[in-house]
């Protein structure tokens, strides 16, 4: 299969440096969406059967594997297979954005306590158990975070709308940040996002490209922040886990792939051409 070519640019100058020197690249990656499917229960949610494996082998080849995800990192430490990725030397989990973090050489370090986000858990435990609420509402407790679902209301597009003013409210007495992204709402701390993560990944690395793959809002910020080490001269590609439900990653990624089953393939063909 032929290597996919990115439609900027500097896209293709991240890629090609990536393939060059491959042993100085870092590459980091979402969870939901990227290396594993969307489900309507987010607890549910296991790894693409093809996308650890491929990752564990292009992994042997690169200087930096990360994932950087707003879940907790005992979640992802949980999911079926991730020991194909735990035996990778170089394997770095960021969890709740940054905020908990484990290392394949290191081991665990937690999270510091914030007690906001015990009082915004809640403040929507409480907006969610009002009468006449849709039953198919869903919280999810990701420990620094706290997320509300719609894909299970009988309307998710106008619960998310009409929970987008409360929770917005919410954020704002609370000094917490809103986060959108697909068919969820979620209050986490300021100052806890991918870009941030991402780039004090890569200076501390030493890493020579930085390819990042996403598929949501809370992506965007780690484009930007290829997108700014690009202009510090790193190169380095964004790439999208495409779906229908969030054009405004694909129209920003160098490159788009479709969903895990698309990374999937993506990562096979790179390591067949290193």
């Amino acid at each position: 299969m032929p290597i996919p070519e990115a439609r900027t640019a500097a896209g293709r100058a991240g890629l090609a440096a990536l393939l060059a020197r491959p042993a100085t690249a870092a590459l980091a990656f979402d969870f939901d969406g990227v290396l594993s499917p969307i489900v309507a229960d987010p607890t549910a949610a296991q790894p693409h059967p093809d996308v650890l494996p491929a990752l564990a082998a292009l992994g042997r080849r690169v200087g930096a594997v990360a994932i950087i995800t707003g879940r907790p990192v005992s979640f992802l430490l949980s999911r079926d297979g991730i020991d194909t990725l735990t035996a990778l030397p170089t394997l770095t989990v960021f969890g709740q954005y940054g905020r908990e973090r484990w290392t394949a050489a290191g081991g665990y370090l937690p999270a510091p306590p914030d007690p906001r986000i015990d009082e915004a858990r809640e403040a929507v435990a409480a907006l969610l158990a009002r009468p006449g609420a849709d039953p198919g509402l869903w919280l999810e407790d990701k420990e620094s975070a706290v997320a509300v679902h719609t894909r299970r209301a009988a309307d998710p597009d106008a619960e998310l709308a009409a929970l987008t003013g409360p929770l917005t409210d919410l954020a704002a007495r609370l000094g917490l940040r809103l986060e959108p992204g697909k068919l969820v709402l979620e209050l986490r701390p300021e100052g806890t996002d991918k870009g941030a993560v991402l780039t004090a990944y890569v200076r501390d690395s030493g890493a020579g490209s930085v390819a990042y793959t996403g598929d949501d809002l809370g992506d965007l910020s780690a484009f930007a922040a290829v997108e700014a080490l690009r202009d510090e001269g790193v190169p380095g590609i964004t790439v999208c886990s495409g779906s229908p439900e969030q054009r405004a990653v694909a129209d920003r990624a160098d490159l788009v792939v479709d969903g895990p089953a698309g990374v999937a393939d993506l990562l096979r063909t790179l390591t067949a051409a290193l």
